[in-house]
Parts: C-alpha cells; structure tokens; sequence
C-alpha cells in the first residue's frame, strides 16, 4: 500500500520543505496553501522529482476546504498515513498591542486550525490501521519569545493538544509529534527581523546578528534541515516515539526538557 502524507501551508518554507523531504521518501503528497501561484509552483517542482502531488488551494480557517481538502486527498491517493499541520505565523508584539480580535485570529488561525486538521485525519488514520500526526510549532514552546506572544500562548495550546492526542490515540497506532523550528532562514523570520529593525531602529542584518550570536552552532538553519526531522518522525525509524517535541533550533533553547 503507497505510504500518503499532507503537508498544509506547503507553498514554501518548512511547510514546502517538509512536502520535498516526504515525496523524496516515497510519499505520495497532497499540499494545500491558500495561495495559488506559490502552491503551483510548489506542485510542478516536486512532480519533477518523480513524485505523486495533488496542489489543492485551502484557507484552514474554513472548515468546508478542509473537508473538501481531505476528500480530495482520499479520491485520488486512496486514504492517509501522515498529516504535517502548519500554519504562518501571526503578527508580532508585545501583549497590550492586540486586541481580543487579534486574539480570535490568532487563536483561529494556529489552533482551530489544527483541531479542524486533526478531526478530519484520525477517522482517516484509524481506517488505515495506523498514523503520523506531526505539528510544526515553534521553540517559543520551549522557550518563549520576546515580541511574539500569540505565537508563545497558542504554539503552546497546539503542543498541549499533541501531548493529550498521543496518548488518546496509541491504542488505534496514531503517534502524535511536534517539531518546534528555531531561527531558520525563511521569510517568516526575514519579516520578523524587519518587524524588529523597524521598533529598534537598526537594519535586518543587525537584527539577524543578534539572532546569531544567540544560537551555539553560529548561524540560522536551513528549511532543508528541519524537514529532514519531520520525515524522520515519518518513517519507521521513528515508531517508539510519541508525545514528543523536537526542537530544531542549533541549540538556541536552554532548557532541558
């Protein structure tokens, strides 16, 4: 039986990256994303390679893409053995600069989001005897981050989510895991460091040194590096692990769990 994963938000960065490293590993691959032209492009590359991918455009805030999405996905690659959930970042600042909309947006967008992804995977999984649920967080779940506090509050939700599924979901052979990105050379953290530029007065090349300094292995990671633990958590290798948050971060985060 073909091996089938999607990859939400996969019209670039992790998201795309994760997409690549699964296809290269033999997946058949649905990616979804809300916008067309990227997620095109990320379709005609990776069918490139040799693999199977359907691109399907989805908002994962509507709840009828998502269904749709998965049907999609079942009609034409037959059911589903991984779900990678993703989503983009939300905006950042400091607590008093949102209000309870920001809030509602955010708490849509990087949590409604998975509960919407997941109700629609397990019935999906279950019927396939087994399951990889993997959630693209944040290191601010191990270490929150100055500036971003709906990322810090709601990453962590998703993370509570994950630890409470895998133990919910073992008995059907669902593992449940996260992969917590740290500073990564993606647009998301290029935006953050302008965002940051702009409230300090300096330029994003000094923003992004300071960044580095804070990492041990001296520079950001590659989109490359982190999917390569997303397939890791994919693969059989991984099939005692569940419950578990793997951040990928060059040592950033000081913590010991």
């Amino acid at each position: 039986m073909s091996r089938v994963a999607l990859v939400c938000a996969a019209s670039k960065g992790l998201g795309r990256a994760s997409a690549e490293a699964l296809a290269r590993d033999g997946f058949k691959v649905a990616i979804c994303a809300r916008g067309r032209e990227a997620l095109g492009e990320a379709e005609r590359t990776i069918a490139a390679t040799g693999a199977e991918v359907l691109a399907i455009p989805a908002d994962l805030s509507n709840a009828a893409d998502v269904d749709r999405m998965f049907q999609q996905t079942v009609e034409r690659f037959g059911g589903l053995d991984v779900l990678v959930t993703n989503s983009g970042g939300p905006p950042s600042g400091p607590f008093m600069a949102f209000d309870e909309r920001a809030w509602i947006q955010a708490i849509d967008s990087l949590l409604l989001s998975v509960v919407r992804l997941c109700r629609g995977a397990i019935p999906l999984m279950q019927a396939r005897g087994a399951g990889r649920i993997i959630h693209i967080t944040s290191i601010s779940v191990k270490q929150p981050i100055a500036g971003l506090v709906l990322s810090n509050a709601l990453r962590s939700a998703v993370t509570s989510l994950a630890k409470t599924l895998s133990v919910e979901l073992a008995g059907d052979r669902i593992l449940v895991n996260c992969v917590a990105p740290g500073y990564t050379r993606t647009d998301r953290v290029a935006e953050l460091s302008q965002a940051t530029a702009a409230r300090e007065g300096i330029t994003a090349a000094q923003a992004d040194d300071r960044i580095v300094s804070q990492i041990p292995l001296g520079r950001m990671g590659t989109p490359e590096e982190f999917a390569a633990v997303v397939a890791f958590l994919a693969s059989p290798a991984a099939s005692f692990l569940t419950g578990v948050t793997i951040p990928v971060d060059g040592g950033w985060t000081r913590g010991l769990v």
